[in-house]
């Protein structure tokens, strides 16, 4: 499982009851049974002017997340896919681009544009249908080492035996006396919604922050809570949003333990290592051009055209490039994606009310796109 672990990503997907379109791409069969999606020249744009917005994006900022994706490729082994559309290619195919890559100018945004233009050939995915965009971001805490009055509710390491109580029992105090408190932080409905997204940072009392990241789950279903709110007449499915819930929980302090226990399943952290937030095969995501997709359509770590609209940003258009970095169990379909919007108050208020619709483009490196519009492999 990725950063965000199972809740943050079935939370908010489920709690919408929202579906992206599926388009249809075609695949070839590989032994055992699998199968890679091939390109069909039909999906190969004549060149990047196609891509509404193009010239107008800062592609700069793009080139640390394609550099984190080089990281992965030079750990891996020669000929490795990329991932699951063969038009991504190998390792192979990536050597001289991350070459390229690691050897751009900072800041740039000149230079980074035709780097892309070089390197990339941009394919379309989803058989030109409009699907779902959401956000996720990385929650902060306020938290001590020692538990106090103000610091009272615990972040717990995950216990090594099967069989974990539900979130009722965890909360009513299953686990006290263990020796599993990672640390304690002065909201338990802050810690509840660490869990939604999965990972996130803690503001210690001396002001310092501490990384966590998901470090697994009590095996109990998630039930997401902003279902039962919608239930009881509180909200409508089209108001529900990240904040919907928090106000409401805030607003209703008798009931809001209740109502978080009907959700039995519960995360475990980890301290994490130094950086941000990390996504699918481990890579640094970077706030704003991080895109979270379904591997099973959208190669990890291949750099992405985004075009959405309805999105909570000024104009309500985004169009930029994005890496597919991380994946999540509610990010399903060729046409959906979850956007990284880094950490902090306004990356939450963006991230948890985020419903655009849109299409993206994969930019694959120029040989294989080519290569590989050619049908099935036999």
């Amino acid at each position: 499982m990725t950063v965000r672990g199972v809740m943050r990503a079935l939370g908010l997907g489920a709690v919408l009851a929202l579906a992206a379109c599926a388009g249809t791409t075609p695949t070839a069969h590989l032994p055992g049974g699998g199968k890679r999606p091939y390109v069909h020249p039909d999906q190969i744009a004549p060149d990047f002017r196609t891509l509404a917005g193009w010239g107008e994006d800062d592609h700069a900022e793009a080139v640390p997340a394609i550099q984190r994706t080089c990281g992965w490729v030079k750990s891996q082994p020669p000929g490795k896919p990329i991932g699951s559309n063969r038009a991504a290619g190998t390792t192979d195919d990536w050597r001289a681009i991350c070459a390229a890559a690691n050897r751009l100018p900072p800041n740039d945004p000149e230079a980074a544009r035709q780097f892309f233009e070089t390197h990339f050939t941009p394919v379309a995915l989803g058989a030109g249908q409009e699907g779902l965009f959401t956000g996720y971001y990385e929650s902060e805490l306020r938290g001590s080492w020692t538990r106090s009055e103000k610091f009272n509710t615990p972040l717990y390491r995950k216990p090594s035996q099967g069989n974990l109580p539900s979130r009722a029992r965890i909360t009513a105090g299953a686990l006290n006396g263990r020796g599993l408190e990672l640390l304690w932080v002065d909201d338990p409905i802050d810690a509840f919604f660490l869990e939604i997204q999965g990972s996130g940072r803690v503001r210690m009392t001396d002001g310092s922050y501490v990384g966590l990241s998901y470090a697994g789950q009590n095996g109990h279903s998630y039930y997401p809570i902003g279902r039962h709110i919608i239930e009881r007449g509180d909200a409508t499915p089209e108001q529900m949003s990240l904040q919907t819930i928090r106000r409401w929980l805030k607003e209703h302090p008798g009931e809001a333990t209740a109502v978080m226990n009907l959700n039995p399943s519960y995360v475990f952290f980890k301290q994490r290592a130094e950086g941000g937030p990390r996504g699918a095969r481990n890579m640094e995501l970077t706030p704003g051009r991080s895109l979270a997709v379904d591997p099973d359509h959208v190669p990890l770590g291949v750099p992405v055209w985004l075009e959405v609209r309805e999105a909570p940003v000024a104009g309500g258009t985004v169009k930029r490039l994005v890496l597919a970095q991380d994946t999540g169990g509610a990010i399903k379909g060729p046409v959906r994606g979850d956007l990284f919007w880094g950490a902090g108050t306004e990356a939450e208020e963006g991230a948890g009310v985020m419903k655009a619709r849109g299409r993206f483009t994969m930019l694959a490196p120029r040989k294989t796109a080519f290569q590989t519009a050619q049908g099935p492999a036999n």
